[in-house]
């Protein structure tokens, strides 16, 4: 049995007839650049986050730069963040000549250790960038406490956190500004990329709306320096048409996510492998499943490969230690949850069209690996 780490297969055959007539749509307005579609899922996901906005761009790196930008952090500012993330989230921040301050991670959740941050804030701190990894919030609550204290803007990662909740907030409505990815593996996926801002401050707003068309408010009169950044129609009208589907979506991954504790658990696995870790009050929205395998983790991985199971490692260098950052002066024992977390992670199947049998064959599997090391 081959179980594949994502397959959009089934979910696009069963929406290809709404998607042909989505796009026929777009056709025949020639709205190919932004447009009446993309206006629509603005408001639409806007109503979804809970937000006054939501401002579509052309990636969920781009929406991390614009962000800041609109936060007009510069050359030589400080910008708080994890170094256990994608590579877009601290090449926002240098890309603009400010500088990564790497706080370490919860190893529990894999999120930024709150209780870390407040010791890393000086004058130069300009903004805080936490990441809502794997679908689950980081603990805002905590984090608003510190920004607050302070007097520094939050910037929210929540790539893979779309419809993620603490305590009943949307991922997005916790910040100055959120930032998404519509990455076709997303839980919210295009067919290409995408992404998009959300905020409640009305000129922030303004300004995200105007540096997504490089900095112009009126054609041709640039107040900012911006970006060309602009989410097409043909992803609108896509995305129109999957938003509803969305909150089903995520339930089934997490229903995937609760018999994967029970297959691992009846397994007797519990000492080799650690499972993920809900924190309460929180609304987990598994864009992946995420296991700890010490000392194994690639031998492991290795023989799923072979058994036609997919996996993917995130990320297995953390950011501190990649070689185009070594200029800021991290290095290896720095930030060692990180490190461990890159060491000894990784990603199982959790689609929400995973079957039963699926999960049932994969935790076997893994149950077969380590019989052979017995």
């Amino acid at each position: 049995m081959n179980v594949p780490l994502l397959d959009l297969t089934e979910q696009n055959r069963k929406l290809r007839p709404e998607i042909d007539a989505a796009l026929g749509r777009v056709l025949d307005s020639n709205g190919f650049i932004l447009g009446s579609e993309v206006k629509a899922l603005e408001d639409e996901l806007a109503a979804y986050c809970g937000t006054k906005y939501a401002i579509g761009c052309a990636s969920g790196s781009d929406a991390l730069l614009l962000a800041l930008m609109a936060l007009d952090v510069k050359a030589g500012d400080e910008v708080i963040t994890t170094p256990y993330s994608f590579f877009a989230t601290v090449s926002a921040i240098t890309r603009l000549g400010a500088v990564p301050v790497f706080a370490d991670i919860d190893p529990l959740t894999y999120n930024l250790d709150v209780t870390q941050v407040a010791d890393k804030i000086t004058e130069r701190t300009k903004a805080i960038q936490p990441v809502h990894l794997y679908g689950q919030c980081v603990d805002m609550a905590g984090l608003r406490d510190v920004a607050s204290q302070h007097g520094i803007p939050l910037v929210e990662d929540a790539a893979q956190a779309i419809g993620a909740e603490e305590n009943g907030i949307r991922a997005g409505a916790m910040s100055e500004i959120g930032c998404f990815s519509f990455y076709p593996s997303k839980n919210l996926g295009g067919m290409g990329d995408g992404g998009f801002m959300t905020t409640d401050d009305d000129e922030l707003a303004e300004k995200l709306l105007a540096l997504r068309v490089h900095g112009s408010k009126e054609r041709y009169y640039h107040k900012w320096v911006g970006l060309n950044s602009r989410l097409d129609g043909f992803q609108g009208a896509v995305l129109r048409v999957k938003l509803p589907h969305l909150d089903s979506w995520s339930d089934k991954r997490k229903a995937n996510a609760d018999v994967y504790h029970e297959l691992f658990t009846d397994a007797g696995l519990s000492e080799q492998v650690t499972l993920p870790f809900e924190r309460e009050n929180v609304r987990h929205i598994y864009n992946q499943f995420v296991v700890r395998v010490p000392g194994r983790r690639d031998e492991l991985r290795s023989f799923l490969t072979d058994a036609g199971i997919g996996t993917d490692i995130y990320y297995p260098v953390p950011l501190h230690l990649q070689e185009c950052f070594e200029y800021v002066g991290y290095k290896p024992g720095d930030l060692p949850e990180s490190e461990k977390a890159a060491a000894e992670t990784l990603a199982l199947p959790i689609f929400p069209e995973l079957e039963a049998a699926q999960q049932e064959h994969v935790v076997s599997k893994v149950a077969q690996f380590f019989d052979t090391l017995a």
